[in-house]
């Protein structure tokens, strides 16, 4: 098994209808996600509206999953500024978080010397593992592949990289100069099937909020060298992908519409992501109905989870 697990979700922060933490139902779809399947989850990570969350926030929303489950928990500390993500590392460590997710600076456009600099300084702050975030779409840059590799063997607690860098020739190169032991995720769902392939071990996902025992079977699949059964499994969630992020409903608004349509009282985003367009918890519904048919027709055994989302909330 991983470090954090094959399955992790970058779980999203339920909101109240004023915008206000729910931190009550942050623990209860910590505690579903695990129920469902995944093996580790990021927290406070940009699917879980981290640019918009105080420092106050991130913590209190960190103590909260941290207490709710007994899987790693990845903590979302870094940014733009280098001080203030070492200062927030600090915090977080002292929360009991199983590692943290080292993004990028993005904005500022640093340098690759800097970007470098910035990653050990966040390593240092903490004795904590540390995923590495690549992800040019959001940030602006990308983490060199010499960069990757040289804090992969330089810096014992940076031991891996989310890769959401869209480029799996590069990512092979990582993964065959990398030292035993460091750590390929996808970040991308679509991805995560072909880097599996060049030796990835597990995915950082968003549509693993519904999918998770779809993501699950596929990984068991593939590590029986069952690669046509893989296949099939990952061809059961494309639509799933495609309708977690979009021009018009942008990553985590279609995945907090399908939590809401689940029963899950995960409101909406903070602006500036904004409400739901219309239609688009019509098209949730449509969207998980289909995975649904389609993981009854192909006889899984991972077709639902123990508790319902209805008894989630009782509960």
């Amino acid at each position: 098994m991983p470090r954090f697990g094959r399955v992790v979700t970058a779980m999203v922060t339920p909101m109240a209808a004023d915008g206000s933490v729910e931190l009550d139902v942050t623990r209860q779809l910590a505690r579903w996600l695990v129920e469902q399947g995944n093996e580790g989850l990021v927290v406070c990570g940009t699917t879980g509206e981290s640019p918009t969350l105080s420092d106050d926030e991130k913590l209190s929303v960190l103590a909260a999953v941290v207490e709710a489950v007994d899987v790693p928990v990845i903590a979302g500390t870094v940014g733009a500024d280098t001080a203030h993500s070492v200062h927030l590392t600090r915090e977080a460590a002292a929360l009991g978080v199983a590692g943290i997710l080292a993004l990028c600076p993005y904005y500022n456009r640093p340098s690759q010397a800097g970007i470098e600099a910035h990653l050990r300084a966040v390593a240092g702050a903490a004795d904590l593992p540390n995923l590495l975030y690549d992800i040019p779409v959001r940030t602006g840059r990308k983490i060199s592949s010499e960069v990757i590799l040289r804090l992969a063997h330089d810096v014992s607690n940076i031991v891996g990289v989310k890769d959401a860098a869209g480029s799996p020739a590069a990512t092979a190169h990582v993964v065959a100069q990398a030292p035993a032991g460091f750590e390929v995720y996808s970040g991308d769902d679509g991805f995560t099937l072909p880097l599996l392939s060049i030796g990835a071990v597990g995915t950082v996902g968003v549509a693993t909020h519904w999918t998770a025992p779809d993501h699950v079977e596929m990984f068991d699949a593939w590590a029986a060298g069952d690669t046509s059964g893989a296949s099939a499994v990952n061809a059961r969630m494309l639509e799933s992908f495609a309708f977690e992020t979009g021009d018009d409903a942008p990553n985590p608004i279609p995945t907090k519409a399908m939590l809401r349509t689940l029963g899950i009282p995960v409101g909406d985003c903070r602006l500036p992501m904004g409400p739901a367009p219309a239609g688009l918890a019509h098209t949730a519904r449509d969207v998980y109905a289909r995975l649904t048919a389609a993981r009854a027709a192909s006889g899984s055994t991972m077709t639902t989870p123990t508790t319902s989302t209805s008894e989630m909330i009782r509960g």
